[in-house]
């Protein structure tokens, strides 16, 4: 390949990635029964997340227009809220909220994350537009384009999470969360593929944020609203194409000054397989427990062993936590934790509560619970060690198991079992044990909210994928609405 002149003003073609990425998004698919079906779950899990993230101040003091009194009237709404926000700000809000208590779906791969984060821009464009159409007397996009949009930006962001590792380089996976939702956002508002390229390549013109905020000692509440951030801003990204902002074609690939040279080490990212269905099918839900993806089978087998422990916390000699690399590298953390976002992210908190407590809910994370002087004393106690097979499983395509293992050893020279788990409840091989628990983290999640009647109209309508994707998106979040 010939020499490319640094002083050659000369505009090359679109990096191939950014092209990728909006023919995907701007082409038919051909939805999967599951994917479809799948999504439906997905949006209410998400709804289900954000209904329990009302009941934290943390969350509700940042929600509502970045100025105050800055609402529309006749804009987009915000679940569980009476606002009503232009379509960046409401993306905001609608992403805070589903992310807020780390209860939302998980991707893992080379690079982690939450594609149902990309609902804030989704959902928020949509209802924009519906309520602009029903004014307007024109057609009003229905729910089934929100399904097809999340089943685009699940793929779009998890696609390009299985080999592209930014949290190598200290990025964080928000940024797949912006490009994401910029190219569903650009295709909800009607950009085509000119604008979507010119969208998208000013969404890897942005960079990264740094994962600082996710780990110790700077781990904060910054964590719960960066997804919220980066979808708003895939909005205004693509509110910013439509409107006729132009393309940086090789926002990527420039040599020196692109994405690639200046925050990817020099590597190319790569795109392992074709955009499909795939990510969609195989998303993994957070059902029982709010907690860091990594240790929801280390809760679930330290559940088990709490009745054989609970008796016993003061003779406990050591207990012993195997993981897979990623979860050594993500949540092993020792020391003083000085915050809810602190405790969510340590493995040895979560399983030394449910060991404690035979329970692990987002109020166990506050201060009040944290304040236990048992917590850290068994904290103090604990052992994480890297499991190879655990780690080989994470790894392998077909598996994408979260594997994790529990031993309590005691002071006599007795010890429990080793509690083994590899796939957690929101697993695709556990769906038909995770599903009734989903439901009913909706139904109840729904109803402490919006109360019975209107909770319940609202799960009549979720419980069919027919039902749903006809229901005009307006009259849907109209439900949703306190």
């Amino acid at each position: 390949m010939a020499a490319v002149d640094p002083r050659s003003a000369a505009r090359p073609a679109p990096d191939e990635l950014l092209v990728a990425i909006a023919d995907y998004a701007l082409a038919p698919l051909a939805v999967s029964d599951l994917a479809l079906d799948t999504a439906r779950y997905c949006l209410m899990d998400s709804l289900a997340c954000a209904f329990q993230a009302l009941e934290h101040p943390a969350c509700t003091r940042l929600l509502g227009p970045v100025v105050p009194g800055a609402t529309l009237p006749g804009g987009a709404r915000v679940p569980g809220t009476p606002y009503e926000l232009d379509p960046v700000q409401a993306a905001f809000n609608i992403g805070a909220l589903v992310r807020w208590l780390d209860f939302n779906d998980t991707w893992l791969a080379a690079e982690w994350g939450h594609p149902s984060d990309n609902l804030g821009a989704i959902l928020g464009v949509a209802d924009y537009l519906a309520r602009r159409a029903r004014d307007q007397a024109q057609a009003v996009p229905v729910m089934g384009d929100v399904l097809t949009a999340m089943i685009k930006a699940h793929e779009i962001q998890g696609v390009l999470a299985l080999e592209n590792s930014f949290n190598e380089v200290g990025l964080d996976h928000v940024l797949l969360v912006r490009i994401a939702s910029t190219a569903m956002a650009g295709v909800l508002l009607g950009c085509d593929r000119e604008q979507l390229i010119a969208a998208l390549s000013h969404a890897f013109l942005d960079g990264g944020a740094l994962r600082a905020y996710r780990h110790a000692p700077n781990t904060s509440p910054r964590k719960s609203w960066a997804a919220g951030d980066a979808t708003a801003r895939g909005v205004r990204l693509a509110l910013l194409a439509r409107s006729g902002e132009t393309v940086c074609p090789s926002a990527l690939s420039a040599a020196q000054w692109g994405f690639c040279d200046v925050l990817f080490s020099g590597q190319a990212l790569s795109l392992p397989r074709p955009f499909g269905c795939y990510v969609m099918e195989n998303i993994l839900f957070k059902i029982a427990y709010p907690a860091e993806f990594h240790g929801q089978t280390a809760v679930e087998a330290a559940l088990r062993l709490h009745p054989q422990v609970a008796g016993r916390l003061g003779s406990i000699e050591r207990v012993v936590l195997e993981t897979q690399a990623a979860g050594r590298r993500i949540i092993d953390k020792t020391g003083p934790l000085h915050n809810p976002a602190d405790r969510d992210h340590c493995l040895q908190y979560m399983v030394a509560v449910a060991l404690l407590f035979g329970r692990l809910r987002a109020e166990d994370y506050e201060d009040a619970v944290a304040a236990d002087p048992r917590l850290d004393a068994l904290r103090e106690r604990m052992v994480v060690r890297e499991h190879a097979a655990f780690t080989a499983a994470y790894h392998d395509p077909e598996k994408r198991h979260i594997g994790n293992a529990v031993q309590v050893f005691f002071q006599d020279g007795r010890c429990t079992d080793r509690v083994a788990i590899t796939a957690p409840l929101g697993h695709r091989d556990r769906r038909g044990e995770g599903l009734p628990l989903l439901r009913e983290k909706f139904a109840v999640s729904a109803a402490r909210h919006l109360g019975e009647a209107r909770a319940g109209r609202l799960q009549a309508v979720c419980e069919e994928v027919a039902t749903l994707g006809s229901m005009p998106v307006d009259e849907f979040v109209a439900l949703t609405i306190h």
